[in-house]
């Protein structure tokens, strides 16, 4: 008997694990028939949990969405990284989750070990949160649908609205979300353009039916967070700027962040900064508020836009 529930555990485990098994990698995983695993799968769903299966040589089971939500299985790490990650949910700017992470983390508590309360409840009481206000928040419910249309790798209709708040509509095949910590994008190919978009989460109304389903292209960078990174900071603006800064990529990071422009190290004591702002006068401000010395690049334009603000400083201390 305890054999048994601990093969049902353990088989439990592997479906949450996997969104689709075949009966054969389920049996040689649990080093049983695959008669064996028909009948283990019969027991969970007599206990609640909703396996279903699909018949041929390409089916399997998968553990789908139920009427009641079964007991999942966390380890003690699991268990203690999800209960710091509901404790900064809020953080994330994802809106309405604060109240629902508190809930679900009360929960949670309520059945942890005791061993892992105290080490959740010392998280809990020597944290203190850095995070910054989040610029925009995007609904969580939709946040739930671009993951799932990556997942499933579904088309996507949605409307958009620009800087300006113009919309329009969009059809998309998504392949990933990229959160910063004040933002949520979305990166897709974006079927009428015939080229890669990201979209500010916050920005995208889904408009259903979506589909059908489509065959994933190659994405358009191998570091996607690096890919978003230099559209947000660089791309986006009209006036662009390399950077040479006379201090290490580590120490840069710490006053740039994601959004403000990419870092690319040159060797221990320099690093290049690729930037971009509304104007050359804004890029000028922001690189002189980073507190650190440096030389342009390019465009010489800046350089020039510098001259002139250092005469200005001048004449100001005359």
């Amino acid at each position: 008997m305890l054999e048994t529930s601990a093969r049902l555990l353990r088989l439990l485990s592997l479906l949450q694990a996997h969104r689709e098994w075949s009966g054969a990698d389920l049996a040689d995983r649990l080093g049983v028939t695959p008669r064996t695993v028909r009948r283990d799968v019969d027991r969970l769903r007599e206990l609640g949990y909703p396996v279903n299966a699909s018949p041929g040589t390409g089916g399997g089971y998968q553990l789908g969405a139920g009427a009641e939500l079964p007991p999942l299985l966390l380890d003690d790490e699991e268990a203690v990284a999800v209960a710091v990650g509901l404790r900064t949910a809020a953080g994330n700017g994802i809106e309405g989750i604060g109240e629902t992470s508190v809930r679900a983390l009360a929960k949670l508590e309520q059945v942890l070990p005791h061993r892992l309360r105290r080490r959740v409840g010392a998280l809990n009481a020597f944290t203190v949160s850095m995070f910054r206000a989040p610029q925009s928040q995007v609904d969580a419910s939709v946040l739930t649908e671009l993951a799932n249309a990556c997942r499933d790798s579904e088309r996507l209709r949605f409307e958009y609205r620009d800087h300006g708040g113009s919309a329009t509509r969009r059809s998309v095949e998504p392949h990933r979300l990229v959160c910063t910590e004040r933002r949520w994008y979305l990166v897709a190919w974006d079927l009428d353009r015939a080229d890669w978009r990201t979209f500010r989460a916050d920005r995208i109304t889904p408009k259903p039916p979506h589909g059908p389903h489509f065959t994933p292209r190659t994405p358009p960078a191998e570091d996607l967070a690096a890919y978003v990174s230099r559209g947000v900071s660089t791309r986006a603006y009209a006036a662009q700027a390399v950077i040479r800064l006379h201090t290490s990529a580590e120490l840069a990071a710490q006053i740039v962040g994601p959004s403000d422009g990419v870092l690319e190290a040159v060797d221990e004591n320099t690093c290049l900064l690729r930037t971009g702002a509304a104007s050359l006068d804004v890029l000028v401000i922001h690189v002189m508020l980073m507190g650190v010395d440096f030389e342009v690049i390019e465009p010489a334009e800046l350089t020039e836009h510098i001259r002139a603000v250092r005469d200005r400083l001048s004449r100001a201390l005359d």
